[in-house]
């Protein structure tokens, strides 16, 4: 294992330096030395190493300011970092720690303790990138589960009907059958491909632009939910459910991204309406004044949620007992909705209990633009 291992040194002081690399070869890790921060950050851009230890006070750029840099690289924040000084002073030490660094050995030290700190920082190091990958290969898995049932399934519509179309011999109420059919599964293909796009470009920051130059002064929330409603009334009859909103009084106009916000509201009741099982049941929309802002709550009598998943629950591709609820769609739509409302600045939330319902809430703040 050992020899597997790159250790950078970054330390000013030549036989200090030569004295920590041949405890550190001699223990088969191998082994490069930088002599101020500036040579330090080349070397890692050159390779990265599994472990930099480094002197404090160095010429052109010292040991917290390495750290900073290395610390302000996405790419470099897991490399373990070990301040190795003569900086013995409490307060020194408790800002090196209060900055992140993993370890700090004080100068004269014993080289025991040294190898002691390198091989424990590489330790957990692995086994945090073990995790890392472990929870990487959960994610890919649900990913890859959803995009081949909730694409799979439109395009079965789509290429099952084309080829009874293709057959001919049919009646005018088969043809029209089959049409609402092929409509029914590419609206459902365009939806998850809008979504999907939709969700990049908010981890992505693109939907920033576009927040920034439509967002707008806005205090109609009863034409809004109205809006929302509206466009779930079908479903929501069907299911035997009761839409129902309530605005309250002196409620602030805001400044936000209309749009967007109808988004949000509209996957929140769609949600609720869709895991209200066994109706009739009741979906409501609250608008009230909050902390100098706007609280809006999505109410339902739905299956609810455990606590268990709660944590979770808005992260890309959650999804809770997929092969019970077939209907519960990519499992994207609160991740988008969270992502709104991190635009506004605001907050979301869920409170629920299972088989009683759930309560979303969103609160978008004051002051706005």
């Amino acid at each position: 294992m050992p020899e597997t291992n790159s250790i950078l040194v970054v330390e000013d002081d030549v036989a200090m330096a030569s004295g920590i690399r041949d405890v550190l070869e001699l223990a088969g890790y191998n082994l490069r030395v930088a002599h101020n921060g500036r040579e330090a950050l080349i070397a890692i851009g050159e390779k990265q190493p599994d472990v930099i230890v480094s002197d404090i006070m160095m010429p052109e750029m010292n040991g917290y300011e390495l750290f900073q840099e290395v610390r302000a690289n996405p790419d470099w924040l897991s490399i373990p970092f070990i301040f190795l000084t003569a900086k013995g002073q409490k307060a020194d030490i408790r800002l090196g720690k209060t900055m992140g660094a993993e370890d700090y050995l004080v100068k004269p030290f014993d080289w025991e303790d040294l190898l002691v700190a390198v091989r424990s920082r590489l330790s957990r190091a692995q086994s945090l990138k073990q995790v890392s990958q472990v929870e990487l290969n959960a994610l890919k898995n649900r990913i890859l589960n959803t995009l081949s049932h909730e694409f799979r399934t439109p395009l079965t519509y789509i290429t099952g009907y084309t080829d009874l179309l293709q057959e001919g011999d049919l009646t005018p109420d088969q043809l029209q059958q089959f049409l609402k059919r092929l409509q029914s599964g590419s609206s459902r293909l365009s939806r998850l491909v809008e979504d999907f796009l939709f969700l990049v470009s908010l981890e992505a920051g693109e939907a920033q632009t576009s927040f920034t130059l439509q967002r707008d002064r806005f205090s109609d929330w009863a034409g809004l939910v109205d809006q929302v409603l509206l466009k779930q009334s079908d479903k929501a009859a069907a299911r035997h459910v009761t839409l129902s909103k309530s605005i309250g009084p002196d409620i602030p106009p805001i400044v936000l991204h209309t749009g967007f916000i109808h988004d949000a509201l509209l996957r929140l009741v769609d949600n609720g309406v869709k895991f209200t099982l066994n109706g009739p049941g009741e979906v409501r929309v609250s608008v009230s004044q909050k902390d100098g802002g706007v609280q809006v709550q999505v109410t339902d009598h739905g299956i609810g949620i455990a606590e268990t998943h709660l944590p979770k629950m808005f992260q890309s591709f959650q999804q809770i007992d997929r092969d019970t609820y077939e209907q519960q769609g990519s499992g994207v739509g609160l991740a988008i909705v969270k992502g709104i409302v991190d635009l506004h600045g605001g907050t979301v939330a869920v409170n629920s209990t299972v088989g009683q319902g759930s309560i979303f809430s969103l609160w978008l703040p004051p002051g706005q633009g």
